[in-house]
């Protein structure tokens, strides 16, 4: 059944904007967009998606960038209740087929220049121009319909890509009720920790894409809290872009924290604005948290989730700063979230006992798309099943051990890659260490390291094998350890195991 007007996501979004049309909503290439001419853009976007002849249900492929507009045209489709599909950077011609193959009613493109353009046109699917609109329109008063949210409760609202590394790029379905519910997207769901966290958004960094899942519901509870998102100019510079833009919050991968806490030690650089410092994405070693905490202050909260849930656990700066125990911890789960951690078996474990992390929330997605075999295998009777390892002590803080298909199989005997990558980076020589496997003709696979030393130090490797010896066994030492400058991060911001393996593959 339709969800009454005017009760569905998007509506808290807009009858925020509405109610404080003058606040800045964004500032891009210089300009201020307010609030109320978001508002217009969003009418004028809903009108126009309408007049392509698109109702609820339809299925709508975003091909967008960073921009206000962008913002406004995915809110519009959510709007009209459409289900919203968003290309992601990265995707290479043969996924972009795929994902065009898949019943799609529109596309929607921003760039003249874009590749979707003759895809599209190849799939016999329409597109559409997201850039007609006025950047700047005058404020008006839209016409009450161009504004309420009609999107079915049981419908699907968004469909968030990821990376493809599989073979065909894998999407997470989240319902409109769902979205209802999130806890950045729905301020009737805050709780006090939320609420703090917002109030550090006052200037958000917007930059990326609009269309990964974490970045959307972080820039929702900066525009709610009633803060700025800035969209910095291209090419995009850290640390330096906070100052410039006077940043009080920024969502952050693992690299790209070590890039800046590497700028900031070599070089005088202000940090001042920041608030919140949001690390997110790939495990974040202690030391480095510790680190990060004592050069940038008070602002770095270490926070874990995943597409299929979004946001699952935070360690706010003050809860390390009065525990320094913690630094190996991801915080404690949202008021929103009830976690467990169970054996292989389902049941439940105690407190500090490792296991696989399970999470029941209201606004988890429903199921992978077109692939009811996979959302089989992670949706159990309302849990999901997050595929991570971790314990969580008797206070509730959760510490995350690895991934449960992260693995090395030496003579049929797994070997997790996160114990082993933990161990290495606890030498004082070595800032960071990424384990993967690859084919051995003898043992099946081989445990394979790569290491990022500390400035000025050369790790050595019998060093570094004994220590993994002495902590988890010989069957757990890597048969080689290969130095590196720097790891190569994905399109995702994530380090690329892939691209590690194949520099120890031979073509």
């Amino acid at each position: 059944m339709a969800e009454k007007p005017g009760e569905i996501f998007p509506q808290a979004l807009v009858d925020a904007f509405r109610a404080a049309p003058d606040v800045p909503a964004f500032e891009f290439e210089g300009r201020t967009v307010t609030r109320g001419e978001v508002l217009a853009l969003i009418a004028g976007f809903v009108r126009h998606l309408r007049g392509a002849g698109l109702t609820a249900g339809a299925r709508v492929v975003l091909d967008t960038g960073v921009t206000p507009e962008a913002f406004a045209v995915r809110v519009a489709a959510h709007v009209i209740g459409c289900q919203v599909v968003g290309l992601r950077p990265g995707l290479t011609r043969e996924h972009l087929r795929d994902i065009l193959a898949r019943d799609i009613d529109t596309v929607v493109t921003d760039d003249a220049a874009s590749r979707t353009a003759p895809a599209a046109a190849a799939a016999g699917i329409p597109l559409l121009r997201a850039d007609g609109t006025p950047r700047s329109p005058a404020p008006v008063t839209p016409a009450p319909d161009d504004l309420t949210a009609r999107g079915d409760r049981n419908g699907i609202g968004v469909v968030h890509l990821t990376s493809g590394s599989t073979g065909r790029p894998k999407g997470t379905m989240v319902t409109y009720g769902a979205l209802s519910q999130g806890w950045a997207l729905q301020p009737a769901r805050w709780t006090d920790r939320t609420r703090r966290l917002a109030a550090r958004y006052e200037r958000f960094l917007l930059f990326g894409t609009l269309t990964s899942a974490v970045m959307f519901e972080h820039l929702g509870l900066a525009l709610l809290g009633g803060g700025t998102a800035v969209i910095p100019d291209q090419p995009l510079r850290f640390p330096e872009v906070f100052a410039e833009r006077r940043v009080t919050a920024c969502l952050t991968t693992v690299p790209r924290l070590y890039g800046i806490l590497d700028a900031v030690r070599e070089r005088a650089v202000d940090t001042s604005s920041l608030r919140a410092l949001v690390v997110a994405g790939s495990p974040l070693a202690p030391h480095r948290l510790a680190e990060a905490a004592e050069l940038l202050g008070p602002v770095v909260h270490h926070a874990y989730g995943q597409t299929e849930t979004g946001m699952l656990t935070v360690l706010e700066p003050e809860e390390l700063s009065a525990d320094p125990g913690l630094v190996d911890s991801v915080g404690r789960p949202l008021d929103t979230v009830e976690l467990t951690v169970r054996d292989e078996d389902g049941r439940d474990l105690p407190a500090d006992r490792t296991g696989e992390v399970w999470v029941r929330l209201a606004d988890a997605f429903c199921g992978y798309w077109e692939d009811p075999q996979e959302t089989a295998e992670v949706l159990r009777d309302g849990w999901v099943r997050t595929r991570d390892l971790g314990r969580v002590d008797a206070r509730g803080y959760l510490r995350l051990t690895g991934r449960t298909r992260d693995i090395v199989i030496v003579d049929a005997i797994i070997h997790y890659a996160g114990p082993i990558e933990r161990v290495l980076a606890s030498h004082p020589d070595v800032d960071q260490a990424y384990v993967v496997g690859v084919p051995d003709e003898r043992t099946g696979e081989a445990i394979h390291a790569f290491v990022v030393p500390q400035p000025g130090a050369t790790p050595d490797a019998g060093a570094l094998r004994s220590l993994v010896a002495r902590e988890l066994g010989e069957a757990a030492v890597p048969a080689g350890i290969v130095g590196l400058t720097e790891v190569p991060v994905a399109p995702s911001g994530k380090p690329d195991k892939a691209a590690l393996r194949a520099l120890l593959t031979p073509r």
